[in-house]
């Protein structure tokens, strides 16, 4: 059992709450560690809409600084990602790989040079938007405005400083945008189809084939709202459909695992690490390979960071 998961919000939790990461108040712990083999696990920094300018950055800081005292505390359990060898270093040594992300572009307080900043902190990707406006776009709060010229000029430098570019909350227009200005692969860390979910945060299949033929990778989101138009039955069965039509669309080198843990509301039989490593039961019973579902699990994430960082 493995898993390489692109996104969790759970660091914002153990802030609140003042614990550590073994803390079994939220959907993602590091208690599941004895039940996954391989685990690599992005821990984003996600800074609010209300929070802009050197708030922004201020909150980041505050909570990069306690996720870095965590580890520290905590080293026998886990590992900060700082170079690409790290991932295979640290999981074969029983340990979950933490990589660092920021999940809302205004973390940059509207100035290039914390673009640097975040990259000597060991960030590696950074959400461009959350779903309101800010200096470099704007999420589905606003569907008419693109990518700012200063916008423009953060993703030339995120990608100077070897940061990756994630799509996921950035509205179409700004997608489009991106698709003139990117001179790297990028992804969407937590993102589903919008044509079997039909949610404007999910990726259009003309997005996904553009990931695709990109040499990106897209994180499958458990949020139970972007499985499926009946929330209700955001399931195992209808995440499935998710991977059903992407594999249809040459997704297999693609699809990769973005839980949003401890961001949203996720149905009981998703609802931890181990439940969603376990969804690799789930597609083998309906006949994907083990070789595909590896490379979802884990294998296409593995070879995107190192060859990205």
């Amino acid at each position: 059992m493995k898993l390489f998961d692109l996104h969790c919000d759970t660091i914002t939790n153990l802030k609140k709450q003042n614990k550590d990461l073994l803390c079994d108040e939220n959907q993602l712990h590091l208690g599941y560690l004895n039940k996954i083999n391989k685990w690599c696990q992005s821990y984003a920094i996600f800074v609010p809409d209300n929070y802009r300018g050197d708030s922004a950055f201020e909150y980041f800081d505050m909570h990069d600084k306690y996720l870095k005292e965590l580890l520290s505390k905590q080293n026998d359990i886990a590992e900060l990602v700082q170079n690409s060898s790290d991932i295979e270093r640290i999981t074969n040594q029983g340990k979950c790989a933490v990589i660092l992300a920021v999940e809302g572009g205004a973390a940059v307080a509207g100035k290039e040079e914390n673009v640097k900043k975040l990259a000597d902190r060991d960030v590696k990707m950074i959400t461009l938007t959350w779903n309101g406006e800010n200096e470099i776009a704007s999420g589905h709060d606003n569907k008419e405005k693109g990518i700012t010229d200063f916008g423009k000029t953060i993703i030339n430098l995120m990608e100077e400083n070897n940061i990756i570019v994630d799509v996921s909350h950035l509205n179409d227009k700004s997608f489009e945008d991106l698709t003139s200005i990117a001179k790297k692969p990028f992804l969407a860390t937590h993102s589903n189809l919008r044509s079997i979910c039909s949610h404007p945060r999910n990726l259009t299949e003309e997005m996904f084939k553009y990931i695709v033929d990109n040499k990106g990778i897209v994180g499958l989101n458990l949020y139970k709202s972007f499985i499926s138009d009946d929330a209700e039955k955001g399931n195992m069965e209808n995440l499935f459909r998710h991977v059903y039509r992407m594999l249809e669309l040459g997704g297999e080198d693609t699809i990769a695992c973005g839980s949003d843990f401890d961001g949203a509301d996720i149905l009981d039989e998703l609802n931890n690490p181990v439940k969603f490593a376990g969804f690799a039961d789930y597609m083998a019973a309906r006949g994907i390979s083990n070789d595909v579902i590896d490379k979802i699990m884990f294998d296409n994430a593995l070879r995107f960071f190192k060859n990205a960082i």
